[in-house]
């Protein structure tokens, strides 16, 4: 009986939506607290979430300020419990996988409502006060 390798990796659960960002030359993918992390241009736009409620879906990195509006076209978005500053879709939803396909193409049309820029990393000081 041939064994299955161990060190077979994975595929993302969510690794279909990100795919169309792939072909573009701006974007990066990183990990993140358990998370991909999804950058266009530098900025974060998207997380794509596999783990347990209430992290199992799509955050949609934004600011406050445009969480109205994105509600008002995805009224399914609400404040993710733990880091409301960003919109989630939870998997759970009836239609996420029509709603994360529109927000991927948004964020791909660089829509000026998604996207963050990330912050400056402090280095760390090595035993010096």
């Amino acid at each position: 009986m041939p064994r299955v390798r161990a060190s077979a990796r994975l595929v993302h659960r969510h690794a279909w939506l990100w795919e169309p960002m792939e072909r573009d030359p701006r974007f990066l993918l990183r990990s993140m607290f358990g998370a991909k992390a999804a950058y266009l241009d530098g900025k974060l736009m998207l997380c794509f979430c596999a783990g347990d409620e209430p992290w199992r879906g799509l955050l949609i990195c934004t600011s406050r300020e445009h969480h109205a509006a994105l509600r008002a076209d995805f009224p399914v978005l609400a404040p993710h419990p733990v880091l409301p500053k960003w919109l989630y879709l939870p998997e759970s939803d009836d239609a996420f996988e029509r709603t994360a396909a529109r927000l991927v193409a948004l964020a791909l049309r660089r829509d000026p409502r998604l996207g963050v820029s990330p912050g400056v990393r402090k280095r760390r000081s090595r035993g010096r006060p």
